[in-house]
């Protein structure tokens, strides 16, 4: 498509006997934060490595900003910005010697890249921290330093590949309106993370991948479509006896129950009026009860039912 600002087509990766990527597919629209999820070991960082040609691969075609990408694409590669999950800068270097180095990479205009470089320290908001070094930066302001250096040089495309591992809740909600700020710049954003609520809060699309292939894509409202649970209800019950779980497992939507630790866990396939039910047979049985939760699908269900795993880090 001619919006297309990233496309992946039948992308095949081997490592001897290992598929790591097994015709992984993958279009991005241009202005997209698209989450790319999957477990440990599913086939993301080399899929992102394909990407950024720093690895060959075995079969497919990637295009990038409507071009094939080639180790020598080194005009596509100066509007690609990279912010890894490890750290990546010069522990000698302050801060605003680093940012300038990387923005040198790039940007050869000694005028624009001091522009470019005040821009990028106002945006992670490090002004008072720019003669630090990393290793006096706190684990939040190490992060915020790493992405400056990423998207110093203005790149059309970003990929950010964990960048709020290890970082207190508010360096990583100031990292996330970042996120959305550069999109709201124009920046087209891959992004992945361990922490389902992030991809829910930001990303416009989702992929979810495992071994190399992808196994669902959409908005966070086509996923939760894709899957059985309709809703979640948690009931504190003291006590419950075998008998009652097999009769709650027939009542009409549920699917699954489980009770651990006295706390009754019901998955329904939909339907409406479930905790209605489910209370008036406790109610029926003079089965005493507790707190009442109840919640609609969650991204991470959607992750668990369809992968079969938890996402953790």
């Amino acid at each position: 498509m001619e919006n297309n600002i990233l496309t992946v087509n039948n992308l095949v990766k081997r490592y001897k006997e290992l598929i790591a990527l097994d015709h992984f597919h993958l279009e991005i629209k241009e202005g997209e934060i698209l989450g790319l999820l999957g477990p440990n070991g599913s086939g993301k960082t080399t899929a992102i490595n394909c990407i950024l040609a720093l690895l060959e691969f075995d079969k497919g075609e990637i295009e990038v900003f409507g071009k094939p990408m080639t180790p020598h694409s080194y005009k596509s590669k100066q509007n690609i910005g990279l912010i890894p999950q490890q750290i990546a800068v010069i522990d000698e270097m302050t801060v605003m010697q680093n940012i300038d180095y990387f923005c040198g990479l790039y940007v050869k205009s000694r005028a624009k890249r001091r522009e470019y470089v005040e821009d990028a320290i106002s945006f992670v908001g490090l002004n008072d921290f720019r003669k630090f070094t990393p290793k006096k930066l706190s684990g939040g302001l190490l992060r915020r330093l790493n992405i400056a250096c990423g998207i110093v040089h203005k790149p059309k495309l970003i990929i950010m590949d964990e960048p709020t591992v290890a970082v207190d809740p508010q360096s990583r909600n100031n990292i996330l309106e970042g996120i959305k700020k550069l999109n709201e710049q124009g920046a087209t954003v891959i992004y992945t993370s361990h922490y389902m609520e992030e991809v829910e809060q930001i990303c416009s699309r989702i992929v979810i991948m495992d071994k190399g292939k992808n196994l669902a894509m959409g908005t966070k409202e086509d996923l939760k479509m894709m899957i059985k649970t309709g809703e979640t209800i948690r009931i504190e019950v003291l006590g419950l006896e075998p008998s009652h779980i097999s009769r709650i497992e027939n009542l009409e939507h549920v699917f699954q129950v489980t009770y651990q630790e006295n706390q009754l866990t019901i998955k329904c396939s939909g339907g409406s009026h479930n905790v209605v039910r489910i209370l008036q047979y406790l109610q029926e049985q003079s089965i005493s009860f507790g707190r009442v939760f109840s919640e609609l699908p969650t991204l991470n269900d959607v992750f668990l039912e369809i992968t079969g795993t938890e996402l953790r880090d």
